[in-house]
């Protein structure tokens, strides 16, 4: 009988969780995958879902009161649920012995099972927000939360991170051994394709951005950039793709959410990419602009400065710096040969770094010589 591994997700719909899925599949072909996605069986627990909504209540009732704190964000911090996905992960492992390892996605709720080599991917700590500029210290989860994520990292055989900043943090904010934290990197949402750009050889002044959050991402600063760039290229576009906000500027169009499968086309069509995002877990678009030769104008937060290497594959500015940016984008519209250059590192880039099969192999060989450590 074939060796299992035991596979937990959070969600079912999101592009990663399905790359990782296929990945992790392809990585392992002498192992069945059992895929165990945590909020499917969360939806069918009305007692559970009803609990942890009043433990949310009294985690972080007055944060959520002054409209501090989010309610998806806090209601899935509770010491409560993080209890729960542990009993029912050791219930849905414990019915079947053949399993050779888990491998866990994200890191909101522990399904470690005592004896069995567990993994870890993550993109992000808690305690990673504390980097970023703009986060208040009120938005942390309780501290027995965060107590049980500490442990957790701290109790896996690996953990593989999707970025060095979150490696760092393993290391510097939960006291995980150096050896046991692994950055592999992780690949786009869409497939890294060989077609050439469409853009007129980077002339036709088209600088895209795609996110579906507007402020986190940064795109009132872009708006006000690209008013500064307009002065001097008048004929420059600025295309919004994900997100559809209130916008009536001379340029700008906004484009709104589109399918996966479709975004290649606005890739390949525009000169410039930018994302000017003020926290960042790691930032997929920007693999997938780097992917089509795009250069890259964003901000040095989080996992972007892993991805856009300073006047090599783009440039970068601090967060909520508009006139920084307008200066990037300009720069890069007035050169389009160094926009080639740039599009041409980042895309040699993705291809050594950022594809999926890449980062198969690296946790592949990571996971096979902790199995053999025994």
């Amino acid at each position: 009988m074939r060796r299992k591994i035991a596979f937990f997700r959070v969600w079912r719909r999101h592009p990663v969780d399905r790359q990782v899925e296929a990945m992790l599949r392809a990585a392992f072909p002498e192992f069945d995958l059992a895929t165990i996605t945590l909020m499917d069986a969360l939806r069918r627990e009305r007692g559970v879902l009803l609990r942890n909504a009043l433990a949310t209540v009294r985690h972080y009732g007055v944060g959520l009161a002054l409209r501090r704190r989010r309610w998806r964000e806090s209601f899935l911090r509770t010491p409560y649920l993080f209890h729960w996905a542990r009993g029912y992960a050791r219930h849905r492992l414990e019915r079947e012995a053949e399993y050779a390892f888990s491998f866990q996605l994200q890191s909101l709720f522990e399904t470690r099972w005592p004896g069995l080599p567990h993994f870890i991917y993550t993109d992000h700590t808690h305690l990673e927000n504390l980097n970023y500029p703009d986060y208040p210290s009120t938005r942390l989860a309780v501290p027995a939360w965060i107590a049980l994520e500490r442990a957790l990292y701290q109790g896996a055989t690996r953990v593989f991170t999707r970025s060095s900043n979150i490696s760092r943090s393993l290391v510097e904010q939960y006291g995980c051994e150096r050896d046991r934290v692994i950055c592999v990197y992780a690949g786009g949402n869409i497939a890294a394709g060989s077609a050439p750009p469409e853009n007129d050889g980077y002339r036709n002044g088209v600088i895209l951005f795609v996110g579906t959050d507007w402020e986190r991402k940064g795109g009132p600063e872009l708006v006000r950039a690209f008013e500064q760039v307009r002065r001097r290229f008048p004929n420059a576009r600025l295309q919004v793709v994900g997100c559809s906000p209130a916008l009536n500027a001379p340029g700008v169009e906004v484009i709104g959410r589109l399918p996966l499968e479709t975004m290649p086309q606005y890739y390949l069509r525009a000169s410039v990419y930018c994302l000017p995002t003020r926290v960042e877990p790691f930032g997929a678009t920007i693999v997938e602009a780097m992917a089509c030769r795009l250069p890259v104008v964003a901000t040095a937060v989080g996992a972007v400065p892993d991805m856009v290497e300073h006047d090599r594959t783009g440039y970068l500015v601090s967060p909520g710096d508009s006139e920084g940016l307008a200066a990037a984008l300009e720069r890069l519209l007035a050169s389009p040969e160094t926009c080639r250059q740039f599009g041409e590192a980042g895309y040699r880039l993705v291809m050594d770094r950022y594809r999926w099969e890449r980062v198969g192999e690296r946790i592949r060989r990571h996971v096979l010589s902790a199995l053999r450590e025994g």
